[in-house]
């Protein structure tokens, strides 16, 4: 392939004109693939689906929510709960539940991480499988 141009003689710096050429041959073997492709992106297979009917959606579980506050104290759905030993008797009767009640941890800014882990560890013992930390969700500016 020749890098020269038309009466370009005494001179020997390169063509500065773009080869279309190899462009060209490009873009008209991809448009055949696309004319060949395009009509096997369009078939549609035609289905007779038969219809059935589905049972109502399994019952919600109930949700729990424990609250903490910043000095430690505990709320199950609102209602004071003395100490730990109390708080995991009450787990376990929850996950003897069936469906399993969700267990919704609130917990204050300023509460200890120790008191967040002791609850965590009171409802797995107790068999608790589904927790869930709710938050506040933060103020668009």
């Amino acid at each position: 392939m020749a890098f020269g141009g038309f009466e370009q003689r005494g001179t020997n710096q390169p063509m500065s004109e773009i080869n279309t050429t190899p462009l060209v041959d490009v873009m008209l073997v991809l448009l055949v693939i696309f004319i060949i492709t395009a009509p096997l992106l369009s078939h549609q297979i035609k289905l007779d689906l038969p219809n059935a009917q589905a049972p109502a959606g399994a019952q919600k579980p109930e949700t729990i929510t424990l609250s903490i506050d910043g000095g430690g104290a505990l709320y199950w759905n609102n209602e004071p709960v003395p100490d730990i030993a109390q708080l995991s008797t009450r787990f376990a009767a929850a996950a003897k539940r069936e469906p399993q009640p969700e267990l919704h941890l609130r917990a204050d800014r300023e509460t200890r991480y120790q008191r967040i882990a002791e609850v965590m560890s009171a409802a797995q013992q107790a068999g608790v499988a589904r927790i869930g930390f709710v938050t506040d969700p933060k103020a668009a500016p």
